[in-house]
């Protein structure tokens, strides 16, 4: 069974009962904001997430994902939540300094 953990939301937990779902789908579907401008279309990175393990657990990045890379809009070890899918096993995120909601309260 799919799982995220989010570090910086007190390490919240979220299961999904659906495999093969983009990490910003299981977390929308658990209730969390989480910042997206584009309509989750892989065009900007205001949903990226900040992997801290289970990379293997994820998808291959997208031609989105490995263009932003390379124009460095996107670091080593960091997603886009609209793009990545976890067909199974767990995730350790974190929400990005610039990517944090006002009305939310992260820990650190």
């Amino acid at each position: 069974m799919p799982q995220i953990v989010i570090e910086n939301l007190f390490n919240l937990r979220i299961n999904s009962i659906s495999i093969h779902r983009k990490v910003i789908e299981i977390i929308h579907e658990n209730g969390i904001d989480w910042m997206h401008a584009c309509g989750k279309k892989g065009r900007c990175t205001t949903c990226k997430i900040i992997l801290k393990s289970g990379e293997d657990n994820l998808s291959p990045p997208t031609k989105s994902e490995l263009d932003f890379l390379e124009q460095g809009r996107l670091k080593a070890g960091e997603r886009l939540a609209c793009q990545a899918e976890l067909p199974a096993g767990e995730i350790v995120v974190r929400v990005g300094k610039f990517n944090k909601f006002p009305h939310i309260e992260y820990s650190e």
